[in-house]
């Protein structure tokens, strides 16, 4: 579907009676939200527009509705159970994909305001771009991708567009959240060739190897950022991972050593959490750093000069390489440890379980997912599974399997 050019996004003007109390901000008083961006900043009023012709919000701007949509719709709340690397009954204090999406967006947002490009759009994209996921995390998805093998394969980040673009039911004139084509961009962080050709001018970029937005790219590097640190303080947390094995990374070693030094009377949680603020803050320092270096390098002069340079938000090749190190350990170390492994298959089975039994019977899904065209059934089973919680798959699995003794 071809995508509307930006021409009427500029907000109308408004007002309000003599005795209002609270003048309602008029088009200049928006445009002036954004004043303050660089030329190579996405700016709203220059949005390529939405699928569905909408008129302009009146007291916001095109990046801020988008964010507030986000927020307000049911998959993203259901990120609150849905997990990280722990499942959501193994305990309340680790991560789900909901405190991670909100860590995102709060390291994305300092990024972006030290480097003068858009807030809200950088916010909106860290606030959706989990929305697609399966319940157990990758274990979940790689299951579901092997169920849709024959069906063209399941990528959650195609499935958080699905969602924002047709899944979601908030509004009376179109399916989905009816998003801007910037922020649609940002989700889809990757995306296959043959996926690519069938999204119009979404795709092109990948097909053409062009680049996103800079507010995407920091929403990239800053999911990275946000679940290598939150997987070491839930690894230390849940006792998979000692602060000892911990020392043979560097970039660990070395704030640990400097938090211990500078407060000798702190131990425990404390120091964990010392260190990993400031690991966390290290790398922000440096990403905001190199790419401020590389824009006046490149010194693009608008959001298609970026699209047409390399990747321009990047950590010096020294962090890069530390954070890399941390990526592999917890690869290795973590995501390899035998009790995730464990919880991983029974994820697994749990997945594989109902998506066999939904294709078996279509009759046992909701009525909404039940398809009248049968090519179509599994892509439907896939979206049904997809958006449910751990606790609801879990759930169903037993609905669908167990006896119940009474």
């Amino acid at each position: 579907m071809s995508e509307r050019p930006g021409d009427n996004l500029n907000p109308s003007s408004g007002g309000a009676s003599k005795d209002a109390q609270t003048i309602l901000p008029t088009a200049p008083t928006l445009a002036a939200l954004e004043v303050h961006l660089a030329p190579y900043a996405a700016h709203s009023a220059q949005s390529r527009g939405r699928r569905h012709p909408e008129p302009a919000p009146g007291a916001r701007t095109e990046f801020q509705r988008d964010r507030d949509r986000i927020v307000h719709s049911t998959a993203f709340r259901r990120l609150e159970y849905k997990t990280q690397v722990f499942v959501n009954h193994e305990g309340d204090l680790f991560r789900t994909r909901l405190t991670h999406s909100l860590e995102v967006a709060q390291i994305a947002r300092s990024v972006a305001r030290n480097l003068r490009v858009n807030e809200d759009l950088v916010e909106a994209i860290s606030l959706a771009h989990d929305l697609g996921h399966t319940p157990f995390g990758h274990a979940g998805q790689d299951a579901l991708n092997e169920c849709m093998r024959e069906h063209g394969g399941f990528e959650h980040n195609l499935q958080s567009l699905a969602v924002v673009d047709d899944l979601e039911e908030h509004y009376g004139a179109f399916n989905g959240l009816n998003l801007c084509f910037e922020t649609r961009e940002g989700i889809l962080k990757h995306c296959s060739r043959e996926n690519a050709r069938r999204l119009g001018a979404l795709g092109e970029r990948f097909l053409e190897g062009r680049q996103p937005s800079i507010e995407a790219q920091i929403a990239n590097v800053a999911d990275e950022i946000a679940y290598n640190n939150h997987d070491v303080d839930d690894g230390l947390r849940s006792g998979l991972l000692t602060v000892e094995q911990l020392a043979q990374v560097e970039l660990w070693r070395t704030h640990y050593e400097t938090a211990h030094r500078d407060y000798p009377q702190i131990e425990g949680r404390r120091l964990i959490h010392e260190t990993v603020r400031r690991i966390i803050n290290t790398l922000i320092v440096d990403l905001i750093d190199t790419t401020t270096q590389n824009l006046a390098r490149h010194a693009p002069a608008s959001l298609d000069a970026v699209r047409a340079l390399p990747p321009l938000v990047a950590h010096s090749e020294p962090v890069a390489q530390q954070a890399a190190a941390l990526k592999r350990f917890l690869f290795k170390n973590l995501y390899r440890h035998y009790r995730v492994m464990r919880m991983a298959n029974k994820a697994r089975r749990v997945v594989v379980g109902l998506f066999e039994a939904f294709t078996d019977d279509p009759r046992l899904l909701p009525p909404s997912y039940q398809s009248p065209d049968p090519t179509g059934q599994p892509r439907l089973i896939a979206h049904y599974i997809a958006g449910m919680t751990d606790r609801y798959a879990v759930k169903e699995y037993q609905r669908l399997f167990v006896i119940a003794d009474n």
